[in-house]
């Protein structure tokens, strides 16, 4: 059982700091994301009526993109929890573990339904408990199975604290929702760091260095 313990406060100035240093990056890297993950999606429902074949594969492969792109946001916000600046690339680096990444995600989604059916609150709690499983799958190098487990560990402990964080990163993303949408490209790169910054502490508390861009 994992005795670590993480501030929910430095996690948000953590996030925030690093968004604002770095804003340029994180702005361009949300908008590239969309474009990946979505392009495919457009292009299938503009030919969807004469080719419905090749409009099939691309929603598949839009799907497919979602995985690779939530991968590649997890690995940039490691980067810089590290010290270390993210680049473009890193949205698309992480292919190799494409396969463990979508069984881990599919076994999660079954978990929390799982709990959501037994009066919710156990969805509640599982959720806190595996929600680090990517991390585990990406920086570690885990099976889906391996990389529950070692969430359960990590996050032993610090239920609440990471269930009070949930919540405030909820708001501030909704903040940002009210905020013409255009705030989401603060409050999204903000909760990504924030709720990476707490798996650090969870995981193995390290110093953490906020790198800037020069631009």
């Amino acid at each position: 059982m994992s005795g670590k313990k993480f501030s929910i406060e430095d996690a948000i100035k953590f996030g925030w700091g690093t968004v604002k240093d770095n804003f340029r990056f994180f702005a361009g890297l949300l908008v590239v994301a969309f474009l990946i993950e979505n392009l495919p999606v457009m292009i299938a429902n503009y030919v969807r009526n004469a080719f419905p074949l090749v409009s099939f594969v691309l929603y598949l492969a839009s799907w497919f993109l979602g995985f690779v792109i939530q991968m590649g946001l997890i690995k940039v916000s490691l980067k810089f929890c590290d010290g270390i600046k993210g680049q473009m690339d890193d949205l698309l680096s992480s292919f190799d573990r494409l396969p463990a990444f979508i069984a881990g995600s599919m076994v999660y989604a079954l978990i929390i339904i799982g709990g959501l059916m037994l009066f919710i609150v156990p969805g509640v709690i599982w959720g806190i408990r595996f929600s680090m499983f990517p991390y585990f799958i990406l920086e570690k190098g885990l099976g889906p199975i391996e990389a529950l487990k070692a969430s359960g560990e990590t996050t032993a402990g610090a239920k609440w604290d990471l269930f009070l964080l949930w919540l405030l990163l909820g708001l501030i993303n909704l903040a940002g929702v009210i905020v013409f949408v255009i705030g989401l490209f603060v409050t999204i790169p903000v909760a990504m760091v924030a709720y990476t910054y707490a798996y650090r502490k969870l995981a193995g508390d390290i110093e953490m260095k906020r790198p800037e861009y020069n631009i």
